[in-house]
């Protein structure tokens, strides 16, 4: 990803970008554990504070899990689960069995999952935070609309709508990263961005409502909006 400097107004991004309180550390936005490595270069990073950076731990290890074992169709640790999920469930037993009790087998031999809407929802939000933050320089305290699916169960109709940018009659917020890479870089406003192919892309998308739509894996299909 080419990092671009924002050049706003540095108020709107002076406290946690997820509470509000002083922000003594940074996240990046999406964290390690979502990605493979090598890390793509200038990952998105915000300001935090402690108290959210290490409260969101569990549940994105339990997110990234949830989808490499319903990609897999097992919730016990093997090769074929990305090695950072390997890792987390040989280490984490605990977890494994959590994923394992929501892990089911229909009339028809399919393995499904049923996840912690809560908990995905929750990694969700902050993602989606983090974006706009990141690349909308927006912070918005409101409580937004979130939905979450599997991208592979949409039907046409919604997969289209789903991957195709919203069109917009705002132009992204003056001096955000959104608004450099459209008049410097050529780059339409909103459009997909893709942290690393195949594991993580998102999109941000200014004005009323603010909207950021997240991919997971190629599989876990986010939208959250402020301002619907």
């Amino acid at each position: 990803m080419k990092q671009i400097q924002p050049t706003g107004d540095e108020r709107v991004l002076a406290g946690c970008v997820y509470c509000g309180a002083f922000p003594d550390t940074r996240d990046h936005v999406p964290s390690g554990v979502l990605l493979d490595k090598p890390f793509p270069d200038n990952l998105p990073v915000v300001p935090c504070c402690s108290s959210c950076n290490n409260s969101f731990s569990l549940d994105e290890e339990y997110c990234a899990a949830l989808v490499d074992c319903v990609l897999v169709g097992s919730a016990q640790p093997t090769p074929r689960h990305r090695e950072k999920v390997q890792r987390i469930l040989e280490w984490q037993p605990a977890l494994t069995a959590v994923l394992e009790a929501a892990r089911s087998v229909d009339a028809d031999g399919q393995t499904l999952f049923e996840p912690d809407l809560e908990r995905v929802e929750n990694v969700v939000l902050k993602l989606a935070k983090g974006h706009a933050a990141f690349e909308l320089h927006t912070v918005d305290p409101e409580e937004p609309s979130i939905s979450v699916a599997p991208l592979p169960l949409l039907d046409d109709a919604s997969r289209e709508a789903f991957e195709t940018p919203p069109e917009v009659c705002f132009f992204p917020e003056v001096g955000s990263r959104a608004m450099h890479r459209m008049f410097e870089h050529g780059v339409a406003s909103p459009s997909w961005i893709v942290v690393q192919p195949d594991r993580y892309r998102f999109l941000a998308s200014p004005g009323l409502p603010v909207l950021v739509r997240i991919v997971i894996g190629e599989y876990l299909a986010c939208e959250v909006v402020w301002g619907e």
